[in-house]
């Protein structure tokens, strides 16, 4: 059985008819969620290679468990989340992590040279400053403003209450920002 019009389909039935031998449904499924777990997967990491590693062994897990998925337990981007943030931190428990200053950002040709480097700054500072935050703050941080989840998608990754996971997003804005404060200048924004 093929899915006709993959596109408007769920996750979670695409991953029932790829489990039903419909190849399409498992590209479908790849090309719409790889990109976004690889892009968590390398903020977390801060190295590219490391991050498409885990988002490929994120969807292998999917795949071999893909006949026995049950669709009432958890929303397959929900699943994939977790398994991502639990391969990053096997890999941060395995590896010593890499210097945030030394993670390049892509170029961006619209912007001039001067501007990319006061950008690469200001990014090289803000991780480096979450890289400050507990852990679970920090996750919250990055699953709402770099991953741009809602707090309801966040509160099933991280298996808490929506207002847990609230808490923990204005704790860590906070704590970021009592960090950053004293670097305004080097990141060129004036006092006040």
């Amino acid at each position: 059985m093929s899915i006709v019009s993959p596109e408007h389909v769920s996750n979670d039935a695409l991953l029932v008819a790829f489990a039903n031998g419909d190849p399409i449904a498992a590209q479908t499924l790849t090309e719409r969620l790889m990109p976004k777990l690889y892009a968590h997967a390398f903020h977390r990491l801060g190295h590219r290679a490391d991050a498409e590693d885990v988002a490929q062994e994120a969807f292998l897990r999917l795949w071999k468990i893909a006949p026995n998925w049950k669709q009432d337990q958890a929303q397959v981007t929900t699943w994939l989340y977790r398994v991502v943030i639990n391969l990053c931190q096997d890999w941060h428990r395995r590896k010593t992590p890499q210097d945030l200053a030394s993670v390049h950002e892509p170029e961006d040709t619209a912007r001039s040279p001067a501007e990319q480097m006061d950008e690469q700054y200001r990014h090289s500072a803000l991780y480096a400053a979450m890289w400050d935050l507990p852990d679970r703050q920090r996750l919250a941080v990055q699953l709402r403003h770099i991953d741009e989840l809602s707090n309801p998608e966040i509160a099933e990754i991280m298996e808490l209450s929506i207002k847990a996971v609230e808490s923990l997003i204005a704790r860590g804005k906070r704590k970021l920002t009592e960090i950053l404060q004293s670097q305004k200048p080097e990141l060129g924004y004036s006092h006040g």
